[in-house]
């Protein structure tokens, strides 16, 4: 998948489900939209996934950090 930001990606969903909502998709637009949603779904949660693994990593770093200067 291309590089797009996590809000580039947010804003396309929801611009796919008003398509969807508003009957404005036909058979073979629909079934691609949904691939592409489907796909950018996947990018968010990975993206969530990582950014959320970064924020503990460095909560626990600091949390480490703190307790080494309990100890002294």
């Amino acid at each position: 998948m291309e590089k797009i930001t996590y809000e580039q990606a947010v804003a396309e969903l929801e611009a796919i489900v008003r398509k969807m909502e508003g009957d404005q998709l036909d058979i073979d637009s629909l079934t691609s939209q949904l691939k592409r949603a489907k796909a950018l779904i996947t990018m968010c949660k990975d993206k969530l996934n990582k950014t959320d693994a970064e924020i503990k990593k460095i909560l626990e770093e600091k949390e480490e950090k703190k307790e080494k200067k309990e100890k002294k």
